[in-house]
């Protein structure tokens, strides 16, 4: 990842954004690029840390903290392009640059958690900061970068400093690798079909996998994906058992497939390094380190869509045709503009990471311009599965400021050219929800870049998304966008009704299948060590659960990229339930109001949960919201299962 070259930092379009709208020139931006000015912007970053740690004044917030929290915009700028690209349009050349920068970033900052020289100017600052008559954000920033570095090892000795960095550089490869094995097995499969093998199947799935198929080169079948906007739907109307067995056998079996590819060592090596940094850092268990920061079968899908059309004469495909990807688009603008008074313009011609990419500009209700928004939506075999938000640049006040580029990454199946994307109802949440994120990172207003935005705890970052969900199911929305791709005539009411009466259908299955996900999580991360065997670890845990054997888990551990594709949601993947507690008491209280964009409430909401980041402390900020602590009532209403 070497280059005799020199970089210039100052004038490198990884570096130095001047492309239209202040976004990364992309036209100028090559594979092989990545790698000579990541060698360049860690330098730079290290000097920077360099000069913070020996300077000989005495510690103030602006020349030790600032400093730190400013410090590495180069590398910022080349690390948030890189992973963009690595999860929405790699290739063989990326995935290696890949393989050499995860491990090359993990001993970069962990030599910088364990510095002493800066956690000594650290710890000055937080042992005085009582007497240095802080405001509440900075005082609440400097007192997560104290723990911050403790949690990284800053108090071990010498020989525990080697031996956690050597478990993070590790554990960085191996999530790499991880990541990289289920993006092969799910791009290397496919199941073609020809029209004798469509039996059930409604025509906007069959134009996706028509689509799917000409993009594998087999230009008039159709083929099955693993991408869940083909898998699902195909699993719930394919009137072929023997098909629906094919494919589903090879979605759960990601990850572990013998070969190359195959996950199992992987996660075992995984769960052992993560026992052993939990034990050098003084924790019992990995779950216990990862907790210190928080807030507190191939029939089923086709038999449970039988049941449902029978009692309620409803099939879901009717719906289709009323969810255009275009028009919930609109939706997810429009709710926007009603809670905060934000705007959403269109910019074509913008040359971003993938012709699909498109690109928005948002204003504040004064027309002032707040950011951009990005936003890829087909799913192609370059991009890795799944729905995510991130950001090419966060928005923050210290120094010079920055206005957040945020973006959102979905994998809906591509319509034949020419044709309308067309959604079903969870693919529709899935937009609402990442949307809600991308809204967390765009309506954030802070002064700590290290607050900013999602940078919550894991417990508390699904409630902004989870929450703007239930806005799509509101009536008006659905009435004024949920318009017939043919017709242009809204969903019937008798239809509306009747996908309302069902919202709670399957919540049972959908229980199931998480809460297993979630607790086989927690069972790997709250031992003291590690299972020898994970997968059998895997079985004997789900049988003590009792777990159905006609339901299989959401995510099984060889593909499970949340806990093992890095660090993100191990020990942590329940957090999505306990937000579902709080989404649900949250929108019961616009509920209470009888008006889903109460202006009231819609303030309250934008000030202490979308615009706050991690400015407080996320129980003073839901109460500051909703007037008093969450209930589980409503999320138990809201599954049907009181």
């Amino acid at each position: 990842m070497s280059s005799s070259k020199a970089v210039d930092l100052a004038a490198h379009p990884l570096t130095v954004w001047q492309g239209p709208l202040g976004l990364p020139d992309f036209s100028r931006i090559g594979d092989n690029d990545f790698g000579p000015v990541f060698d360049a912007a860690l330098a730079a970053h290290q000097a920077e840390i360099d000069a913070i740690a020996g300077n000989s004044e005495t510690p103030t917030i602006e020349n030790t903290l600032a400093a730190l929290e400013l410090a590495g915009e180069p590398l910022d700028h080349v690390s948030s392009i890189f992973w963009c690209r690595a999860g929405a349009h790699t290739n063989d050349t990326i995935q290696a640059m890949e393989r050499e920068v995860s491990p090359k970033m993990s001993r970069h900052f962990s030599a910088i958690s364990m510095n002493e020289k800066l956690f000594a100017r650290i710890d000055d600052l937080y042992q005085r900061r009582d007497s240095l008559k802080l405001d509440a954000e900075t005082l609440r920033v400097l007192e997560k970068t104290w723990k911050g570095f403790v949690r990284s090892g800053a108090k071990l000795d010498a020989d525990g400093k080697k031996r956690l960095a050597a478990i993070n550089e590790e554990l960085s490869s191996l999530g790499t690798k991880f990541g990289q094995n289920v993006l092969a097995d799910e791009r290397d499969w496919a199941l073609f079909l020809d029209e004798a093998d469509l039996a059930g199947l409604p025509d906007f799935l069959k134009s996706a996998m028509a689509e799917a198929a000409e993009m594998r080169g087999q230009k008039g079948r159709y083929a099955v994906t693993l991408s869940r906007s083909i898998y699902e739907p195909f699993s719930t109307f394919s009137e072929r058992r023997d098909l629906r067995e094919i494919a589903f056998k090879a979605f759960i079996m990601r990850g572990q497939n013998g070969g190359a590819s195959d996950n199992t060592d992987v996660v075992r090596d995984m769960l052992k390094l993560r026992a052993e940094k939990a034990k050098l850092l003084g924790y019992d268990s990995f779950a216990a380190l990862k907790l210190d920061e928080k807030f507190a079968a191939w029939d089923w899908r086709f038999y449970q869509e039988k049941l449902r059309a029978e009692k309620f004469a409803f099939d879901e495909a009717e719906l289709k045709p009323y969810l255009q990807l275009e028009r919930v688009i609109e939706a997810c603008f429009d709710v926007a503009t009603k809670l905060f008074g934000i705007t959403f313009e269109e910019k074509k011609g913008i040359t971003v990471w993938h012709p699909d990419a498109r690109a928005f500009v948002v204003k504040n209700a004064d027309g002032s311009e707040r950011g951009l928004f990005l936003a890829d939506y087909f799913a192609r075999p370059s991009k890795r599965s799944g729905a995510w938000m991130s950001a090419l640049k966060s928005g923050y006040k210290l120094g010079h400021g920055s206005k957040p580029v945020i973006y959102n990454i979905m994998n809906f199946a591509k319509p034949p050219a020419g044709e309308a994307a067309l959604l079903s109802v969870d693919e529709a949440k899935t937009l609402f929800h990442e949307f809600g994120h991308a809204l967390h990172g765009m309506l954030t207003d802070v002064t700590w870049p290290s607050v900013s935005g999602t940078s919550v705890s894991r417990d508390f970052v699904e409630l902004p998304s989870q929450l703007y969900e239930h806005w799509l199911t509101v009536p008006a929305v659905l009435e004024k966008h949920a318009l017939h791709v043919k017709t242009g005539k809204p969903m019937p009411k008798a239809l509306l009704d009747k996908m309302l009466a069902t919202r709670t259908f399957g919540a049972g299955f959908a229980t199931v299948e998480f809460t297993a996900s979630a607790l086989i999580d927690m069972a790997y991360h709250a031992r003291p060590d590690a299972p020898a065997e994970p997968l059998r670890f895997e079985a004997e845990t789900l049988e003590k659960l009792h777990m159905p054997d006609t339901i299989a888990m959401r995510h099984r551990t060889p593909h499970f990229g949340h806990v093992f594709a890095g660090d993100g949601y191990s020990a942590g993947y329940y957090s999505y339930m306990w937000s579902e507690v709080l989404d649900a008491d949250a929108f019961s209280a616009f509920e209470e109001t009888g008006d889903a964009f109460n202006p009231e409430l819609a303030e309250r909401l934008r000030k202490n949960i979308y615009a706050a980041g991690g400015s407080k402390d996320p129980e003073e900020l839901y109460t500051a919201f909703r007037g008093k602590m969450p209930s589980p009532d409503a999320m138990m209403v809201k599954r049907g299962l009181v």
